[in-house]
């Protein structure tokens, strides 16, 4: 049996995309999908003060929330996801009006914690394994895209929401792990400027809808690898998501929640 460790929310996106969401301030988009450049839109000191009014009610939540093919998934391991979760839907709720479903909550972030370990046992299978260097090398990558002096900055900047350090490694550790099984997958092919540049009008469009004027999107040239981070991200979350799909047909999974 593999030694547990702790699981993280992907949201079949990279994992570091949400990282970056808790980390800095200056995206120009909220949704998770849209990868690391759109996931740093959310500054830590707005995430917090959105916090401040989410308690989780963790009443009833067994102490193994899921079985996925003999591994448990326990508590532990759910309650950090979950309120992290929880928080950043009540940072949105400010903006609604609405407040969070908590229900609706649970069972993704259960359904997610899911899907993270169906992809993790599919990529150690294959001999798939993250080294410490590994994780110390993208938490630094993460740290230049969001233009912080090293990795102990980013993972202070992530601490002010919550996130320890661990939980921060661990995160980007599965981050690594599910982008190099998609790798394995289906090979890792640069996006071309073509699509690049689709996603860039994209951007312009989008924000033209949004009617937020006063926010100008930089010169393609200037946010071009943000762009290249933000394709790979969805690339990685359509072939993991695929890869989920074909799992779930097979496996044994079992939710107590």
């Amino acid at each position: 049996m593999r030694s547990k460790r702790t699981r993280t929310v992907l949201g079949l996106v990279a994992a570091g995309a949400m990282l970056t969401l808790s980390a800095c301030g200056g995206g120009d988009s909220d949704s998770a999908d849209a990868g690391k450049e759109a996931s740093a839109s959310d500054s830590p000191s707005a995430s917090a003060d959105a916090s401040q009014g989410a308690e989780p009610d963790l009443e009833g939540i067994p102490d193994v929330v899921a079985e996925v093919n003999g591994e448990e998934v326990t508590k532990e391991e759910f309650v950090p996801v979950y309120e992290s979760q929880l928080q950043q839907a009540a940072m949105q709720s400010q903006m609604s009006g609405q407040a969070p479903d908590e229900e609706a909550l649970k069972k993704q972030t259960v359904d997610n914690l899911v899907d993270t370990e169906l992809l993790t046992q599919e990529a150690e299978s294959r001999g798939i394994e993250v080294s410490d260097e590994d994780v110390d090398a993208e938490l630094t990558d993460l740290a230049k895209q969001n233009q912080m002096g090293s990795a102990e900055e980013l993972l202070e900047a992530v601490a002010k929401n919550g996130l320890t350090e661990e939980q921060a490694r661990a995160q980007v550790e599965t981050q690594v792990l599910v982008e190099q099984l998609v790798a394995d997958e289906d090979g890792d092919a640069e996006p071309t400027d073509k699509e690049l540049r689709a996603l860039y009008a994209q951007a312009k469009q989008q924000q033209a809808q949004s009617g937020q004027k006063g926010q100008k999107i930089p010169p393609f040239a200037q946010v071009r690898s943000q762009l290249a981070e933000q394709a790979k991200a969805e690339q990685v979350g359509k072939v993991a998501q695929a890869l989920v799909d074909d799992l779930r047909k097979d496996a044994d999974i079992t939710i107590n929640l």
